[in-house]
């Protein structure tokens, strides 16, 4: 059995003029949020085994707020691919964890949200409804998988949550 977190960055600032999308930086609540995701994913015991994330200057930034609970730099890969790819290019990444039980992509939406939605053909009402609401900034979702992370790529999964900064603490 394996599980899928799709973690979407915390919020960013706009871009400035002439600045580049990939190099938007979290602006406060950004950071304040994925530092309290941090802590629930460390409260609710979801660790990761190994995580794939985007290059660009947000998501690694919120990976790094993150860590401040989970501490798990040793188990990151960066990914340039998570930040312009589409949702099947988002399940081959995850795909190629080989034996890992608990696969964790940072990324961007849409691409998170879309894949969320075609993973999830069952969960609870609460977070199937909160995820069609929209994958939000610093957004969490969990699929649980019958099979190894492998079958990420052609499996349907069950959403065990979907969480937000609201649910933390």
């Amino acid at each position: 059995m394996a599980r899928l977190f799709l973690f979407r960055h915390a919020k960013a600032a706009w871009a400035e003029p002439g600045m580049r999308d990939f190099d938007r930086q979290l602006d406060e609540r950004g950071v304040e949020e994925a530092i309290a995701m941090g802590r629930l994913m460390l409260k609710r015991k979801l660790v990761p085994d190994i995580i794939f994330c985007s290059t660009a200057a947000r998501a690694v930034q919120t990976l790094d707020a993150v860590n401040e609970a989970l501490h798990l730099n040793d188990i990151a890969r960066y990914d340039q691919n998570l930040y312009a790819t589409d949702a099947p290019g988002y399940l081959e990444i995850a795909a190629a964890a080989g034996d890992a039980e608990d696969v964790m992509l940072v990324g961007h939406n849409p691409m998170l949200e879309d894949t969320a939605i075609a993973l999830s053909k069952s969960g609870d009402d609460v977070s199937i409804d909160a995820l069609h609401r929209g994958f939000r900034t610093a957004g969490l979702a969990v699929i649980d998988f019958e099979g190894p992370a492998a079958s990420f790529i052609s499996a349907t999964g069950h959403l065990e949550a979907f969480l937000t900064p609201e649910d933390a603490p």
